[in-house]
């Protein structure tokens, strides 16, 4: 990809909301290093931050060098954009366990190889922001930023507003765009970063920082970002009712990764494939065609589910959550059913009704007769139990009953502990064999 097409990138996928006069022009005329933030709240990303990190892809692809800031120091604070009320501090200890999380991620979806010439690299901002002390800080970094210019910002305005629901704002998330802005500030110096990148709710902190590079060093320097990203239905986008969508599969797991870009509306899939994914536009329009053509195969989800996974998981991942699918529905067999672990079989069968035992119950074998009646009532009666399987309506682990009679054991529990029974097509149950 040519590098001077960067900025009509992110326009044509609908990922450019502001972009400060010249900037295009600067980054078309030789490759820059430009950088986002990441604060480390948590020790994984989720899914809300995949539009930083693919404006970052997009950058790497075009010949630019991406620059990753953790913010070790800002994670201290709490950033007030886009917030009424101000966040819960974390420890050290916390943030140096979540700065690690994070890190991991970031090197599966960023090229980091020093041989490559443009390399992305990472940075912790408490390296240089830690090292300041508070009357260094107000006279290096404050004396060039007047209260009436940090006053003007919308984060800033919002939280002192009343009216617009603000609670108020701390001296310390005051301070805040001026710690963002002695990073950019850093940056620039060290590392020769001309560009900061980010979310629209960024745009405050990061016309500070271009303000005081110009004031500090007399430079020129560039900041763009993209509109933040909402469903559809004007939903805050990459939340469910469980919660976030996060990268790392122990908070994840790939399989409801996977279901999540699987089950998105036609309206957000179009959207979604060009925000999230690094395909071109001619593949992207061959994908809405072929959706138009028959929609309910939905080539659109699927394609975005494909790319999302394999990005994040990788290939294996995507293939189990393919085969987890394929056992919901009814095309697979036991073997597959015992190839998945723990997580994601739970994560399956999220919701059926479970049922627990002693692991003593299975010694020397129990009939099903009575497991799935006086332990387990997944049949009122074993008069029910046995007219079932004489239809061909129990399956136990995918593999059809033809005994009412049939005995099982802890050789027949799945991750030694699951036992699968399912009544006709989709009636399903979990026994849980503890102990």
């Amino acid at each position: 990809m040519p590098v001077n097409s960067f900025v009509e990138e992110l326009r044509w996928r609908g990922m450019l909301q502001d972009i400060m006069p010249g900037t295009q022009e600067y980054i078309d005329a030789h490759p820059v290093a430009g950088y986002v933030g990441f604060d480390p709240t948590a020790d994984s990303l989720h899914i809300g931050h995949l539009v930083s990190v693919m404006i970052l892809r997009h950058f790497q692809r075009c010949g630019h060098r991406p620059v990753v800031l953790i913010g070790g120091a800002t994670g201290m604070i709490g950033d007030p954009s886009m917030k009424s009320q101000e966040r819960n501090l974390l420890s050290p200890e916390e943030i140096e366990r979540n700065i690690h999380g994070i890190r991991s991620q970031l090197e599966r979806l960023l090229n980091f190889d020093p041989s490559a010439p443009n390399a992305a690299i990472l940075v912790n901002n408490y390296d240089w922001i830690g090292r300041y002390s508070f009357l260094e800080f107000i006279r290096d970094i404050g004396k060039h930023i007047t209260v009436n210019y940090m006053m003007a910002k919308d984060s800033v305005k919002r939280r002192i507003n009343p009216e617009a629901g603000g609670e108020g704002l701390s001296f310390t998330e005051f301070t805040y765009q001026l710690i963002q802005a002695a990073d950019f500030l850093h940056l620039h110096r060290g590392y020769g970063v001309q560009l900061q990148m980010g979310g629209s709710d960024q745009w405050g902190n990061m016309t500070t920082g271009a303000e005081l590079i110009r004031r500090k060093d007399g430079h020129e320097v560039y900041c763009l970002t993209c509109p933040l990203i909402k469903k559809a239905d004007g939903k805050k986008f990459g939340k469910t009712e469980q919660g976030n969508i996060w990268l790392d599969p122990a908070r994840t797991s790939p399989y409801r990764f996977y279901q999540f870009w699987l089950n998105v509306s036609d309206e957000d899939a179009a959207r979604y494939l060009r925000i999230f994914t690094t395909l071109s536009q001619r593949e992207i329009a061959q994908l809405e065609a072929s959706h138009a053509q028959a929609p309910h195969l939905r080539a659109m989800q699927g394609a975005l589910a494909r790319e999302l996974t394999v990005m994040v998981h990788g290939m294996a991942e995507y293939e189990n959550a393919l085969a987890a699918s394929s056992i919901l529905f009814g095309r697979d067999t036991q073997d597959a059913l015992r190839r998945l672990d723990a997580k994601t079989f739970l994560d399956l069968f999220d919701g059926v009704p479970t049922y627990t035992v002693p692991q003593e119950l299975l010694e020397g074998g129990i009939p099903i007769s009575d497991l799935l009646t006086a332990h387990c009532p997944v049949f009122q009666s074993k008069g029910e139990l046995r007219r079932t399987v004489t239809a061909g309506g129990v399956s136990i682990n995918k593999e059809r009953v033809h005994d009412a009679e049939l005995l099982l054991s802890r050789a027949d529990t799945l991750n030694s502990r699951y036992i699968l029974v399912q009544k006709g097509k989709k009636d399903y149950s979990i026994i849980v064999v503890e102990g």
